[in-house]
């Protein structure tokens, strides 16, 4: 059996080692792993972080990629705007999993305000919601507006709601 040379050391061993003799590198003549997926940051910093930082996939130790940036993005992400499938966005999220003061994702914990198909915060839309004022199908909240449920308070607050949102956006 033919000898090969160790990546890291340049030892001549046993293409079958598992480790280097000589080193301890790991899979000595395999490939260096390079992980898997993408990795991008902004050249424009903002208090040191990056403006926006993209991340998906594994770096090459196996871990995942995590977005950290003032706008986050990816699989897993932290920023003040954030859009993930699991994150935190300190002032808006998107996602699958969000925790931010508001989010927007199937699981939407929010401080102020959650729409999603579970929700939280002081005002929540979705299916289930746990807030101060509640809109949805089931949920616990002080001022609840469901099918079953109809508290004139929370209509109030959601239509007060729609018009300020409308005079912010043209919707």
């Amino acid at each position: 059996m033919a000898l090969i040379t160790c990546r890291e050391c340049g030892k001549e061993i046993s293409p079958a080692a598992l480790a280097c003799p000589y080193c301890g590198a790991p899979r000595p003549g395999g490939q260096v792993r390079r992980g898997t997926g993408f990795e991008w940051r902004s050249s424009q910093t903002v208090l040191g972080c990056p403006l926006v930082h993209v991340a998906f996939g594994k770096d090459a130790r196996g871990k995942w990629r995590v977005a950290k940036g003032v706008i986050a993005i990816g699989q897993f992400a932290v920023g003040l705007i954030t859009v993930a499938q699991f994150g935190v966005g300190f002032l808006f999220g998107l996602g699958q999993f969000m925790v931010g003061y508001t989010a927007l994702a199937q699981v939407a914990l929010g401080f102020y305000l959650g729409v999603g198909q579970f929700a939280t915060g002081y005002a929540a839309i979705g299916q289930v919601v746990v807030a101060h004022y509640g809109l949805a199908q089931a949920g616990w909240a002080s001022h609840l507006w469901t099918p079953g449920h109809r508290d004139p308070e929370a209509l109030a607050y959601f239509r007060q709601f729609l018009e300020t949102l409308r005079f912010y956006l043209p919707i």
